[in-house]
């Protein structure tokens, strides 16, 4: 029975070659859209089985999100959002035939309707250029949103100092940790607390963090304060780990959560300044995070032009 057994399954991973081989030979375009769909449905299964084994240690030790150490908490954090995407695309599958239409339209629109896992590397580089660029747009509205609220500060020199940070970030200068750190009251009240965010100032944010701005105000100011106190919880953890830790991988991908895009800077540079997002993040206060989610504005917006 074992004999029988080995032999079968030597002769499926010969066909399986052949078969995977003729492809290639006369089928070359359908075969690379092939191998990388094959290959992302074996990663997203990999991910899942990781964020499985972590929920449940999580619950034998009786432990929180913010515990978990540095790497488990960004695996949970982009699993779930890779299978939110999924899933859509899932219930978007369920009537009669409209699987059909559905791998159509993954064929046609791979950025809108796949992870990451089903992007060929040039795709990778490309979609994440278009949604850095989808991002940047934001920008200069969110400035402008602080420049109007300085008006409204009722401390003179802190109103000073954030319309001092508006000129230097709309004249594509690159503002130091301490040009940020200042303000930090200022992000905690009126009038640019959490509470305090007008409707206009929370879609542009939304934007800039690329979650979806078409939602009521009271959602947007939700999912805004929970993206951003889970990205200060990432950075504490990664601040315990430290920078050096990191792969070139990581550090890019961390730097791209963050508001800067990667692909066209050294990783270096990354480093440093991922370094300086850090010095921030961890030198705010539960009630400052505001302050964090226009950071994802202040401190990327000119850091290539400034260092070119």
């Amino acid at each position: 029975m074992k004999n029988l057994i080995s032999y079968v399954v030597t002769k499926t991973r010969a066909i399986n070659g052949t078969y995977h081989r003729f492809l290639g030979r006369h089928f070359p375009r359908f075969y690379a859209l092939y191998t990388t769909f094959m290959k992302g449905i074996q990663m997203l299964w990999a991910d899942g089985k990781k964020a499985r084994r972590i929920k449940a240690d999580m619950w034998k030790q009786n432990l929180k999100f913010h515990q978990l150490s540095y790497r488990e908490m960004e695996h949970l954090r982009q699993f779930r959002r890779d299978i939110t995407k999924c899933l859509f695309v899932g219930l978007v599958s369920i009537p009669p035939f409209a699987n059909y239409l559905v791998f159509l339209l993954m064929y046609l629109f791979p950025r809108q309707l796949l992870v990451k896992h089903f992007w060929t590397p040039k795709q990778q580089i490309d979609f994440l250029d278009i949604y850095h660029g989808l991002r940047r747009r934001s920008h200069s509205a969110i400035v402008t949103h602080l420049r109007r609220a300085s008006a409204f500060v009722s401390h003179e020199k802190l109103r000073w100092h954030l319309t001092d940070l508006c000129t230097k970030v709309q004249n594509g200068t690159h503002p130091t940790a301490h040009d940020i750190l200042v303000l930090r009251d200022c992000f905690s009240t009126y009038p640019l607390g959490f509470s305090q965010l007008q409707a206009s100032q929370m879609r542009a944010l939304s934007q800039a963090m690329l979650l979806t701005p078409y939602l009521p105000p009271p959602l947007l100011r939700w999912r805004l304060k929970s993206h951003t106190t889970v990205l200060h919880q990432l950075d504490r953890a990664l601040a315990r780990l430290g920078v050096g830790q990191l792969t070139a991988q990581e550090v890019r991908s961390a730097c791209y959560l963050r508001g800067l895009n990667p692909n066209h800077i050294a990783d270096d540079r990354c480093r440093t300044w991922l370094g300086e997002w850090l010095h921030i993040s961890c030198s705010l206060k539960e009630p400052e995070l505001s302050l964090l989610l226009h950071n994802v504005v202040l401190l990327s917006t000119n850091y290539l032009e400034t260092r070119r």
